[in-house]
């Protein structure tokens, strides 16, 4: 079933996701692998699918391709975003690195031990470095 012209033209003025236009491009894969498209013409209509924004501009990419290659191709599982660490984690973090600094620094002091104040040297900046990291992955 075909829906009404004036619901196509609604369609394809609205924006297409990055999902649409890998999908499209899949189809542009597969119908150069099968031979109904030469290379020149390929890399063109892959260049025309990412610059593409609407579903109309994806749909004159493709407008020449038969539909069944379109149900031929199987569904992408949708990505996974990245998991990022919660700002308020990554200071509580860092404050935490800071009191430790300050027990080691304590100790090592103490303790008037030259190894001790090399691996409390070594200890502290190497926290450092993962607390500021922390903080910028948060952001």
């Amino acid at each position: 079933m075909r829906p009404e012209p004036e619901a196509q033209a609604a369609a394809a003025g609205l924006r297409a996701s990055r999902a649409d236009r890998e999908r499209v491009i899949d189809l542009l894969k597969a119908a150069f692998v099968q031979g109904r498209l030469d290379r020149d013409e390929f890399d063109a209509r892959i260049g025309q699918a990412v610059a593409s924004r609407t579903y109309g501009e994806l749909a004159a990419v493709i407008a020449d391709i038969p539909a069944g290659l379109i149900a031929a191709l199987p569904r992408r599982p949708p990505v996974r975003a990245r998991r990022r660490i919660p700002f308020n984690t990554a200071v509580t973090g860092g404050a935490c690195i800071a009191g430790l600094v300050n027990a080691g620094m304590v100790a090592a002091l103490l303790s008037r031990s030259p190894v001790a104040l090399v691996l409390f040297v070594v200890f502290t900046i190497t926290a450092t470095i993962l607390a500021i990291g922390g903080m910028i992955v948060a952001r």
